[in-house]
């Protein structure tokens, strides 16, 4: 999906001939003064259908309207905010979300919107409003080589508002291009998202964001001791990548964080093989790594005053004839062996590695890996909040309010130290497994805080139920979500004051 132009406009300075205007109407407070002055006929069809109980301006509710004797807009097109006392950025997100969703129905390519609520929030929430027309509009149309829909997408949008908020604007849609990129990422099939593509990309980024980059290959994992995703790449014949990117864009003060994606380009479960139902969704099974390269190309464009560091250990779980097999015995990055009792468990193996390697070449201020890791973090929370374990409650805290911000929320599970009891193996230091169908995300959570460095602040954050989504929502839809980016943005801007 490529991005469109979205520029400001002064409210009172809006060119005539617009497809469309979008405006905003609270539910508790209706039509405003200024909008009657400024639009009377239309407020009295407003009105009426208020009356008669058509609109009620309830949160994402929508209604078009024709004015063929109005010169500013061919349509305009009322949006519901819902109660203003509850009104939030978020809201403003949806909203602009559901306009967006609007115009592609309409196959406009370009519309005027207001800061729908401008009143109510500052000027760096108009960021929202850019994030909600991107996510919004989201489409991924990349093999409909015969599609019913010719719609090309928007082309320009102008954003009004009584204060400049250019800059918000701006930051918001280089934050939507960072969930646009993950999303994508997911969305391509595993045939084309091999490791290989995901080098590719991370390359590409590299190059934008003047950033070093470093890719080991298979023949470089065994003198490296990369024994974690060398035991899980052996099945497959396409080649596994190891994937490092160093941003260093603060001085010697400056904070530097860590960011750890799993990049399992396909999983089949390996020899304990997944059920065919549901099995084409496993090129999901990479949207750890694509969350941490939309964030790196976010970081690419804005530049942040912080060191970034970032691995993605990348490879396929097949069943070749090399294949690695229950009771076998790896040994990761950082020594430690590990039991393998089903090999469907390998996406804490290879982030063993990353981890491990992570936190032993440098010196951070907190690392965070992300993971589709576990079934078990879809039945505990659902599709809205990604799990998240910790050792270290005040790193914990700033993610768990990074989130609450943006809205990419997280909830914490339990890790006390009777839970490392769950993965002690007999032969070797730790097996790849929990204590059977019980706190299996918690167990995965307890496997990794054993590959990271004695010392470092470190969050894990399992996305097998935020990172893709069976139904959709306002600005969220069917499929990839671009889950994690949005939250480690705001984290990296808080590190930055």
């Amino acid at each position: 999906m490529s991005l469109f132009n979205l520029s400001y406009n002064n409210l009172n300075e809006l060119p005539d001939g617009q497809e469309a205007y979008i405006f905003g109407i609270f539910s508790d407070f209706g039509i405003t003064k200024k909008f009657k002055e400024d639009h009377p006929k239309l407020s009295k069809k407003l009105d009426l259908a208020i009356e008669n109980g058509e609109f009620e301006a309830k949160l994402n509710q929508v209604m078009v309207m024709y004015t063929p004797d109005c010169d500013t807009a061919k349509r305009y097109i009322a949006i519901g905010l819902g109660d203003s006392g509850k009104y939030t950025a978020d809201y403003l997100r949806q909203a602009s979300a559901t306009a967006a969703k609007k115009c592609i129905d309409l196959k406009l390519s370009s519309f005027a919107i207001e800061f729908m609520g401008e009143d109510n929030l500052t000027i760096d929430d108009a960021q929202a409003l850019a994030e909600g027309l991107v996510m919004g509009s989201y489409r991924f149309l990349n093999y409909k080589k015969q599609a019913d829909d010719a719609f090309a997408g928007f082309q320009s949008v102008i954003a009004t508002a009584d204060a400049d908020i250019t800059n918000a604007l701006g930051y918001g849609m280089s934050i939507s291009g960072g969930v646009v990129l993950a999303r994508d990422l997911g969305n391509h099939p595993s045939n084309v998202a091999t490791p290989t593509y995901l080098a590719d990309t991370a390359e590409a980024i590299a190059e934008k964001g003047g950033m070093k980059i470093t890719i080991y290959e298979r023949e470089d994992f065994e003198k490296l001791g990369f024994g974690g995703i060398g035991g899980v790449a052996q099945g497959s014949d396409v080649p596994p990548k190891f994937i490092i990117m160093e941003y260093m864009g603060g001085d010697s003060s400056a904070k530097t964080l860590g960011l750890v994606g799993k990049g399992l380009t396909f999983d089949s479960g390996g020899i304990s093989i997944k059920p065919s139902a549901g099995m084409d969704e496993m090129k999901f099974d990479m949207l750890g790594g694509a969350a941490v390269l939309g964030i790196m190309s976010v970081v690419a464009d804005i530049k942040p005053n912080l060191n970034i560091i970032a691995v993605v250990p990348s490879t396929e779980n097949m069943n070749g004839g090399e294949a690695y097999k229950p009771g076998d015995i790896l040994t990761a990055y950082n020594g430690k062996t590990i039991e393998i009792l089903n090999t469907d468990a390998e996406g804490r193996l290879i982030l063993a590695d990353g981890l491990s390697y992570i936190t032993d070449k440098y010196e951070l201020d907190g690392v965070v890996d992300f993971a589709t890791l576990t079934g078990a973090v879809v039945v505990a929370l659902g599709h809205r909040y990604s799990g998240i374990m910790t050792n270290d409650q005040d790193f914990a805290d700033q993610l768990l309010d990074v989130g609450e911000k943006t809205q990419d929320r997280v909830w914490q599970m339990p890790m006390d130290d009777e839970y490392a009891e769950d993965i002690k193996s007999t032969i070797a230091d730790v097996k790849n497994t929990g204590a059977g169908r019980t706190a299996g995300t918690i167990a995965a959570g307890a496997f990794l805080r054993e590959f990271v460095k004695e010392g470092t602040s470190w969050c894990h954050v399992d996305i097998a139920g935020s990172g893709w989504l069976k139904k959709g929502r306002p600005y969220l839809p069917d499929g990839p979500s671009g889950a994690g980016v949005r939250m480690i943005m705001e984290l990296i801007r808080s590190w930055e004051k």
